[in-house]
């Protein structure tokens, strides 16, 4: 068994990979904000989406009275999309700065939350490894 490169590791780095991307988009959105013409950007996972719709997502059940969900962490990055069907000021540019720092907010929680379950896991290792207290 491999404790460090299992499904909820490598979900937590996908997870984190995306949440890097979602914090570039927001910063350079941000960056922008005075841009003549500059059209806000916006980080999606439709892909995530899709393949649950698709229910390409399984399950390791270990008791019939489990529920179908779950599954292998996906490779795919997140996307990032231009908003075009908004428009704030009038030099052509769409960004709501106001938006874009509660996003940031929230993007950094997330990070934040995310950081801290990794270390969680990595410290749990080495408790049994019997280098942790």
């Amino acid at each position: 068994m491999d404790l460090l490169q299992n499904p909820t590791t490598q979900l937590l780095e996908t997870a984190l990979s995306s949440s890097m991307t979602r914090q570039n988009t927001i910063s350079q959105n941000i960056a922008n904000a005075d841009t003549p013409n500059y059209k806000a950007k916006k980080t999606v996972f439709s892909h995530e989406l899709n393949r649950a719709q698709e229910g390409q997502l399984k399950a390791l059940k270990t008791d019939r009275r489990h529920l179908e969900f779950g599954g292998k962490p996906s490779d795919d990055s997140a996307a990032v999309v231009t908003r075009n069907n908004t428009m704030f000021n009038h030099n052509g540019n769409n960004v709501d700065i106001d938006h874009e720092m509660s996003e940031l907010a929230k993007n950094q929680i997330y990070y934040n939350t995310l950081i801290d379950r990794l270390n969680g896991r990595f410290n749990s290792v080495r408790t049994v490894l019997g280098q942790g207290r």
